[in-house]
This record gives C-alpha cells, structure tokens and sequence, in this order.
C-alpha cells in the first residue's frame, strides 16, 4: 500500500502546479511542439505526447507525409527525438524521400546516383583529372544532406520484420530515448496492420492495436504516429467513421485525394486533403495540401 505521504489532494499539488506555469517564460502559439505545418499547429495546438492516427488509402502519400512530419518535428522542435519505424519501405528508400524533398531533386533522379545526374542535366562529361567532378545538381544534393546533418543527428529509422510487436518498438524507443537523452520522442509506426495478427480481420486488428499503441503512448509518454491502410471491399469509408473505429486515439486524421482541386494542379501533383475528425485537444477540421509525389513533398495550402 502507498504510504499516506504520497497520495496528495488537488490543493495540495496547486502550488507545484502553478510552478510550474511560471516557469514557462516563452510565449508560445502553440502548447505542444512545432510540427513544421503551420495551419496543422493551428488544429492540433502543436504535437503533444498521446496517440495519433493518420489513415489513408494506398497512393495518397501517407508514408511520405509521416516522414516529413517526423523530420519537421526533428527539425523545429527544441530537444527532441524522431523514431520511423517501417514494415514496407527500406532505409534507402526513406532516406531518399528525404533528401528528394530537401534538394528539388526527384527522387527517380537520386537512387539512380550521381552519374545520372551528371549526364541528364547536360554536364559534359569530364576526362583526365577532372573526371571525379561531380556534377552541380548532385553537389546540391550533399550540400542540402550536410546542411540537415544537425537535426537529421535526432531521427531514427528502424526496418520492422514479420516478427516485430509493439513490445519490440516500445524497447527500441526507450532505448533510443536513453541514447541521445531527450525526453520528447515522436514516433511513426508505418503500416502498423503488419503488426497485428495475420489471420485476424483489419477492421478487428484496428481497435486491438489502437489500445495497445494508446498504452504504448502514455508508457513512455511519447507522441506516436500510427499509419493505418483503408482497404475497404465495399467502397470508400467516410470520414468521420474513422474516429469510432479508433476510439483509443487522442487524433484520428484520415488522408484523401481531392479530385476536382487535383485537376487545377499543374501535372504529377494531387491535391489532398486532411480530415481531423477526432481531436481531444482542440477542433476538429480539414486541412488542404498539394503533394508533388516526385519530391515526397507537402505543401499547406491556405
């Protein structure tokens, strides 16, 4: 049993609490952190610790909008940690979007390495002692990958197999929490369904590993990202009927494609929208991107 000094009254914690605002000196727009998106700050009143939900169908960018969130939030955020953890794509993949999106470069353009880029931007092909120049556009893209160096220094990427649980990626978060010794971890789990069992139905796996992911967020109180799939037989699910699917997550945002606004778009990119229909720390809404696929990149539209 607890010892009687431990359980405290409300007015008993009132003084720390009140400490504890008074010590925050900065005004910030925002109580969580920046999540790089300013119209998604605005919504969410910043990323803060709790389970997230980001549903979409396959094509509509979801891998692509969660790792540049990650990155973001690596980026803007003071002190803290980004995890990925992938059950589909590789590192290199990954680590492609992220430097096609920082660079301009398209990412077709990068994995075919800098030998591509020599010849397809029309630099005469050096010989003699020169022939190691690389050439500006591939130069370009080292310099953007030095100049992240700093933030990148906070993300991690993790390749997930068929055996991996939640329990595993709770242990490699702690882990990784421990190494660099920032409290603020953000965490994306892409193609969480991987993690469920097999032989179980998505839409019975869903509020299983909803629960377990809430559980997971509040024990290292972290902000987790959880990517889910819709794969529906019977056509398109409404938005709204995400949020009591998920009745675990603090925010469930649900990614679709806006065709009419797509064909106003100059060619390659899609215009997508985000539904916020659930949201325990504020409103809920929808927000609006352009997603240029070719640069794994999201852009706020006002």
């Amino acid at each position: 049993m607890a010892e009687k000094s431990a359980i405290l009254s409300e007015a008993e914690e009132l003084d720390r609490f009140l400490e504890e605002l008074q010590q925050q000196k900065e005004i910030n727009d925002i109580a969580g952190w920046n999540s790089g998106f300013a119209n998604l700050n605005r919504a969410l009143d910043g990323i803060l610790p709790g389970l997230y939900l980001l549903v979409g169908q396959p094509g509509c960018g979801k891998t692509s909008f969660a790792k540049q969130l990650l990155d973001q939030v690596a980026m803007c955020a003071d002190n803290a940690t980004g995890i990925f953890f992938s059950s589909s794509e590789s590192k290199k993949e990954l680590r492609i979007k992220t430097l096609a999106r920082l660079s301009g470069i398209e990412s077709r353009e990068i994995r075919r390495g800098s030998g591509y880029l020599l010849h397809w931007y029309g630099v005469p092909r050096l010989s003699g002692p020169e022939a190691e120049e690389l050439s500006p556009s591939w130069e370009k893209a080292r310099r953007c990958a030095d100049n992240a160096r700093s933030w990148l220094d906070s993300v991690f990427l993790i390749e997930c197999g068929e055996q991996t649980s939640a329990e595993t990626l709770e242990d490699y978060a702690r882990k990784i929490r421990a190494f660099t010794g920032k409290e603020k971890l953000f965490i994306v789990i892409d193609e969480s369904q991987r993690l469920g069992a097999a032989e179980q139905p998505l839409q019975v796996r869903l509020p299983l590993l909803t629960e377990r992911f809430y559980t997971m967020a509040r024990n290292i109180n972290a902000a987790l990202l959880v990517v889910w799939p819709e794969l529906e037989e019977n056509g398109k699910t409404a938005p709204q009927a995400w949020a009591e699917r998920a009745l675990g997550a603090d925010v469930v945002m649900v990614m679709e494609l806006d065709r009419e606004r797509t064909k106003k778009l100059a060619e390659h990119a899609q215009a997508i929208n985000v539904h916020i229909v659930k949201n325990r720390g504020g409103d809920k809404g929808k927000l609006s991107f352009d997603f240029h696929a070719a640069f794994a990149r999201f852009t706020e539209v006002s």
